[in-house]
């Protein structure tokens, strides 16, 4: 194989109670990313679009990454590559890490599958170091393993695949501004009463519950955040609106996807889902912010294999 092409999903972190240690892969929106095997050593981005990324390797998640597993492995020959970014950076739907964990797969191809898809997310984590400045595992596993994950521990890394309910749906919109994930975590609380620990815990295990039982009532009185969504909030414009008419719709539950300002809702159903859509694709207009919506499956599989030659 010389070739390769992949779509490398979005992602929604989170997932309302579970702060970087929830996660889940997006079907519908995603990088499609290109790897040529060539003979001279090292790395090269050929190509950038859909987002203003910088060309150098060592500022690049994707070009980090790939540079990083071809040391590691001693390999003989080297990647060029381009990125196609199917969705904007500073979205809250991963964008870095469709990128960092795109390129950790697509490496791995080249070196005949020899690492792990937790090595991947090892791996892939460097890349989110790289591009945001931490090492966090949600976004850069679930585009990995594909589904819902729990990042079980960060000391030794252990990520855990939760299973997926047939129908669940996401709805999301994302009201065209920016939030760095930096600026977002200035805004968290230093401190927490217990009674609100207890209530989040308490979130976290009944939403894992509701997705081993398919209990869609379980999984919608869980999806509550009462620790960091009060704190982000403020940050996405008009976000009490559409998470309000979210649930009216029939939403199960609606949140912040990753650090915003993307608002998911989870549905039940097909015929849910495009009631919820319907009820925020149009929410910001009239506002002067433009904003996008869509309605997707979750991607059971994770990075998917589009050509090889």
């Amino acid at each position: 194989m010389n070739y390769l092409k992949i779509f490398s999903p979005a992602t929604v972190a989170n997932v309302s109670c579970g702060f970087d240690s929830l996660g889940f892969a997006v079907d519908a929106v995603g990088d499609e990313m290109t790897f040529t095997k060539t003979a001279e050593k090292g790395v090269k981005i050929t190509e950038i679009t859909g987002a203003n990324l910088p060309y150098e390797i060592d500022k690049n998640a994707a070009g980090a990454v790939v540079q990083k597993m071809l040391l590691e492995a001693n390999a003989d020959f080297g990647i060029s590559m381009t990125i196609h970014k199917g969705f904007s950076p500073g979205s809250g739907l991963g964008s870095s890490a469709a990128s960092a964990a795109g390129a950790a797969f697509g490496a791995n191809q080249f070196l005949e599958n020899r690492f792990s898809e937790l090595e991947l997310t090892k791996f892939a984590m460097f890349g989110e170091e790289v591009a945001c400045g931490s090492q966090i595992a949600d976004n850069v596993a679930a585009a990995t393993y594909g589904g819902f994950i729990l990042v079980r521990s960060y000391h030794p890394l252990e990520i855990i695949k939760l299973p997926v309910p047939n129908e669940l749906r996401l709805v999301a919109i994302h009201p065209q501004i920016e939030i760095k994930t930096k600026d977002a975590r200035e805004v968290l609380p230093t401190k927490i009463p217990l009674k609100d620990a207890v209530t989040q815990w308490a979130n976290v295990g009944g939403l894992i519950a509701g997705l081993y039982s398919e209990n869609y009532e379980l999984i919608g009185h869980s999806l509550v955040d009462i620790i960091v969504e009060p704190a982000r909030k403020n940050l996405i414009p008009y976000f009490d609106v559409v998470k309000q008419n979210a649930i009216n719709a029939g939403a199960l539950g609606a949140g912040i996807s990753g650090s915003g300002p993307t608002i998911f809702a989870l549905c039940k159903g097909d015929e849910t889902a495009q009631k919820v859509f319907d009820a925020i694709k149009n929410n910001y207009k009239n506002t002067g912010i433009e904003a996008t919506a869509f309605i997707s499956k979750v991607n059971n599989e994770g990075i998917k294999i589009l050509e090889k030659k």
